[in-house]
């Protein structure tokens, strides 16, 4: 066998793959800005979304970012999760509280936002979740969201969230995902609590 038939290829080979190694490692380092920036404007639309301040489709993203730095604090929890604080007047006015834990495909995080006594609910929005789409993926779609704006939880101390048809529901559960919807009532009632009980307002 001749050798350099077999060196040949082995060197073209990795020649390649250093070469395209060092491209794509140059694209990554040319894009992590610009991948971070949009993270965090991602973010912050849902925040403002939980405080009814943003609408999907009209708020442009100059207005997030400005409405954002203008009225919004950030701090953190016991468990090192940031909590954003809506402030009017040096006041404040609401809270994004976070909640996290599992759903049936997955983790299932995000943020609720309740006012500053804690007895009503400006809205929620989700980080991550996998549920099913077109079953429990459907609590990331405006309608299951929309249903929590203004729900009252004066008085709860424990549960805060009830799916319907139950006793106190106050949240429609989604048809065909009620063990999603389970996870994410649970998951609120219990992070709601935790915020609570260390003062969180």
């Amino acid at each position: 066998m001749n050798k350099k038939s077999v060196i040949y290829p082995v060197l073209f080979m990795t020649g390649l793959t250093a070469l395209t190694v060092l491209i794509l490692a140059l694209l990554n380092q040319t894009t992590l800005a610009r991948v971070q920036e949009n993270q965090e404007l991602e973010l912050r639309r849902k925040i403002l979304y939980v405080f009814d301040m943003y609408e999907p489709g009209v708020t442009s993203d100059e207005e997030v970012s400005s409405t954002f730095e203008k009225n919004v604090e950030e701090s953190e929890d016991s468990q090192g999760r940031k909590v954003y604080t809506l402030v009017e007047n040096q006041e404040p006015k609401a809270y994004a509280v976070p909640f996290d834990g599992p759903g049936l495909w997955g983790s299932i995080n995000g943020y609720i936002g309740v006012d500053q006594d804690v007895k009503t609910v400006t809205g929620i929005d989700f980080i991550n979740q996998n549920e099913t789409p077109g079953l429990g993926g459907r609590i990331s779609e405006s309608p299951y969201k929309e249903q929590f704006r203004g729900v009252d939880i004066s008085g709860s101390t424990d549960k805060y969230i009830i799916n319907k048809p139950a006793e106190g529901g106050n949240i429609d559960a989604i048809a065909g995902a009620t063990q999603t919807s389970t996870f994410v009532q649970n998951m609120l009632n219990e992070d709601l609590k935790l915020f609570v009980n260390e003062g969180g307002y």
